[in-house]
């Protein structure tokens, strides 16, 4: 009954819209999407809107059927399995019969002969420069700007903003000097750890200058050069005072500032002002997980915002203290190379589109059935539509590739799909074939299990893996959802799956040939304002052999580079492929509390920290259309919350209700209990709406009740049905 009535608001919502839609062959498109599409997106390319539509018209009506069965396959595998588990309760997981059922049901494919990937065109960045990759919702303008813009960052500042730097005065506003010049130290030993003087230190030095291709260092009038001569490559200005020097290691630039007049430079004895790293060689705007996208009008901003990063002429305005701003992106940076010549390094960081991935379907565009559109179709014309701008002017990629994320691909089938929808995606934009590249997030339980399928599937396609931990999490959990109550949620890091699930994603990537080809990544880090931790930290998903790992904001990306100076991760994945691989056995254990005996009190706060953050996500993405927010959890420490997050929290507390670990009501009051708390954290937002007293007129506290009460049943656990019909349900 209650699902027959949320179907019945969605339908009216959608009835409402109906009147703004445009008849184009045997589509029924949004008047707003395709005034976009026909005025902005198409403008100056060599595709004109009729053959577009002609094109994307035949092109959905043969994909949509084929997308439909793969999510239709999904339901059946998941049933299947449930059943499995049903059948077996009470017995220990005998991990012979049960790969052998897996195998029968297609769950696990045949592993082919090995291979190497095929990939052509790919932009250094990803090929040879191993580095941060930042992840900004491709909603907000001012975001994508900034993160675009990261690839060159000030280290001064960055360390400076961050508790990185420990000093007494640490909130204060004010400059504190003692805080400035450990900053100073901080990066002084940095240059002198990396990028080392013969016979003296950067701390010590009183002056730059280049002379016949030569960086010369002066302490007073003594003249020292760098132990290693290759890493000086360029400078700006004059070659006896210079403005700036351009230096190199492990692949990435470090540039030292040269001003005396600048505040920074005030007690420095060279003048040096800053020191500028290359910090983000790569971004993800995300179309997906960070963004709350759920009709046309949502889908216009992400699509809009997307093709101005590919033309090249996105800015943002802003007020800030008073005045008013302008924001745009960053030019190429120019020197004088050390042979005398030119020398022109990139300015913003590569960018790559993440699409959303088969399950979800939206109301921007109906089918001639009158069914929505499957949203990852709509994506790939139109994101790749928007990167025809750079075929020209080459702003983004030098290669002229267009690179592609697509998320929550289950199994080698679902990516063979993607590859069918890029090759129509070319035929209908006239581009070359595998001029579209694409990025496996490896987040589903059936894509790691059969990654290298999944791979031979895209071999002439794919540039990157990515472990996502928490949508595989969120994974793991669902797809084993009848075999027992799973461990906590902090316990699942140390599990023997989720070793076995990183290290596969590094061994398998490497055993096909990704070392110099391809992007081998790692996660988020999730704490944006603990920066110290991330320095200890982070460096693990180095030593594990991935040559690009997530940060979540500029300043992030900029103190995460330093690791990359650290370790050359080439040599590194050299190490790791003589290791023996990681086992499938591991990687299908699933993670069942052997002996569930959890006190009242552990329960309640295992159930509590999750509804925290549950809650005080929903809220926002329901009420405000906001995808990716800092949410204090029940400590007031902020935490990055997405989609991610909230489907390994709402499919947790499903799991444990089903086991019997907690109750229903239980959880219910631990919930209310949980928004109140919620609701005073974001007291001093004005367009906050509180979720309590009155519970059952907020929407978005349903939602979130939904999302765990009926978790069991959302397809692989994802939260975008219930966020899309409750955020449609909120907007009109």
């Amino acid at each position: 009954m209650e699902q027959n009535s949320q179907a019945n608001i969605q339908m009216g919502s959608r009835d409402a819209m109906k009147k703004l839609y445009t008849k184009i062959n045997n589509l029924s498109v949004s008047s707003e999407l395709l005034e976009f599409i026909n005025n902005e997106l198409l403008k100056n390319t060599k595709v004109s809107p009729e053959k577009f539509w002609l094109g994307f018209d035949k092109a959905v009506h043969e994909l949509a059927p084929r997308n439909k069965e793969l999510i239709q396959i999904r339901e059946s595998l998941q049933t299947k399995i449930d059943n499995w588990h049903i059948e077996n309760k009470g017995n220990q997981i005998n991990q012979i019969e049960y790969k052998k059922f897996l195998k029968e049901i297609g769950y696990l494919k045949k592993v082919g002969p090995d291979f190497k990937i095929k990939t052509k065109n790919v932009d250094e960045e990803i090929t040879s420069i191993a580095g941060p990759q930042l992840v900004v919702p491709i909603m907000n303008e001012r975001y994508a700007l900034n993160a675009a813009n990261a690839r060159w960052m000030s280290l001064y500042d960055s360390l400076y903003g961050t508790d990185v730097i420990k000093s007494e005065e640490g909130g204060s506003e004010r400059y504190d000097p003692s805080r400035g010049q450990e900053v100073i130290k901080y990066v002084r030993e940095f240059l002198d750890k990396y990028v080392p003087i013969e016979e003296t230190s950067w701390k010590n030095i009183s002056g730059l200058k280049v002379k016949n291709g030569n960086l010369l260092i002066f302490k007073n009038e003594k003249k020292y050069k760098l132990k290693n001569l290759e890493k000086f490559i360029g400078h700006r200005g004059e070659s006896d005072k210079p403005s700036g020097i351009i230096l190199k290691n492990n692949n990435l630039h470090i540039e030292i500032i040269i001003n005396p007049r600048a505040f920074s430079a005030a007690h420095d004895i060279a003048g040096i002002s800053d020191v500028i790293v290359e910090s983000a060689v790569s971004t993800i705007c995300d179309n997906e997980d960070s963004v709350a996208a759920v009709d046309a009008e949502d889908k216009v901003v992400c699509y809009r915002n997307w093709l101005g990063l590919m033309k090249g002429d996105l800015k943002s305005t802003f007020v800030k203290n008073g005045k008013k701003f302008e924001r745009k992106l960053n030019p190429d940076r120019s020197y004088i190379s050390s042979n005398g010549k030119g020398l022109k390094l990139h300015g913003r960081s590569l960018l790559l589109i993440r699409n959303v991935g088969h399950l979800m379907t939206n109301p921007a565009i109906t089918l001639k059935d009158g069914s929505e559109i499957p949203e990852g179709i709509m994506d790939a014309f139109i994101t790749t539509a928007a990167c025809l701008h750079d075929l020209i002017k080459k702003g983004n990629s030098r290669t002229g590739s267009f690179y592609i994320v697509k998320p929550k691909m289950h199994g080698p089938d679902e990516c063979a799909f993607t590859d069918l929808i890029f090759t129509k995606v070319e035929e209908v934009l006239e581009l070359e074939k595998f001029t579209c590249k694409i990025g496996i997030m490896d987040e589903e339980r059936r894509t790691s299990s059969n990654l290298k399928e999944c791979i031979r599937a895209l071999e002439n396609r794919v540039f990157f893996i990515n472990t996502g931990f928490l949508d595989r999490t969120g994974d793991e959990i669902h797809t084993s959802i009848e075999a027992g109550p799973m461990i906590k949620k902090g316990d699942m890091k140390s599990s023997k799956w989720i070793n076995a699930y990183e290290n596969n994603n590094v061994d398998i990537g490497l055993k096909c040939g990704f070392s110099g080809k391809a992007q081998i990544g790692k996660g988020m880090w999730a704490m944006p304002d603990k920066m110290a931790e991330m320095m200890e930290q982070k460096i693990g998903h180095l030593n594990a052999g991935a040559n690009c790992a997530w940060v979540p904001s500029p300043t992030a990306a900029a103190l995460h580079t330093l690791h990359y100076h650290e370790i050359n991760i080439f040599d590194k994945q050299k190490e790791l492929q003589k290791r023996e691989i990681a086992k499938l056995d591991d990687l299908l254990t699933i993670p069942i509390a052997d002996r569930p005996n959890w006190s009242i009190e552990e329960i309640n706060s295992e159930i509590s920290n999750s509804s925290q953050t549950l809650l005080g996500y929903v809220v926002r993405w329901i009420d405000q259309g906001v995808g990716c927010s800092k949410v204090p959890d029940i400590n007031n420490i902020g935490l990055m919350e997405d989609r991610a997050t909230l489907r390994i929290s709402s499919q947790h507390i499903a799991n444990w209700i089903r086991h019997g670990i907690c109750s229903s009501k239980q959880v219910l009051e631990i919930m209310k209990k949980m928004a109140k708390i919620v609701d005073e954290q974001n007291k001093g937002d004005k367009s906050y709406q509180n979720m309590s007293p009155d519970f059952g007129k907020s929407v978005a506290f349903k939602a979130a009740c939904d999302l765990v009460f009926h978790g069991r049943t959302q397809p692989s656990g994802y939260t975008e049905p219930l966020l899309h019909l409750n955020r449609l349900i909120k907007k009109n």
